[in-house]
């Protein structure tokens, strides 16, 4: 659990420094007027964001799980009847009963 913490913090600051890498060479290539570059750093600042975004959303999974898991122990019967009846409305609407001849 605690080196997946350290995994999403490290990806949250890889993706800061790409993000910062893509604006300086965004700058300097509209300063120095180099399309190539420019579209470069864009392209750079748009993935460290994507990877920051990313880290935040596994963050907030492992948070869900987490309250899923405790529930599960927490109330295994009301668990199991929750899980039954999504399986039978899932059963229901997938496989329909036909008519039969």
């Amino acid at each position: 659990m605690a080196n997946d913490k350290l995994k999403t913090v490290a990806n949250k600051v890889e993706g800061l420094a790409e993000e910062a890498k893509g604006r300086v060479k965004d700058a300097a290539g509209g300063l120095t007027g180099d399309l190539g570059l420019q579209a470069e750093g864009k392209f750079e600042q748009f993935t460290g964001h994507a990877q920051q975004d990313f880290a935040d959303l596994y963050e907030e999974g492992e948070g869900v799980v987490e309250k899923a898991v405790t529930f599960v122990r927490d109330k295994p019967l009301l668990s199991l009847g929750v899980v039954s009846v999504f399986g039978l409305l899932v059963g229901w609407l997938f496989f329909p009963r036909g008519k039969r001849s």
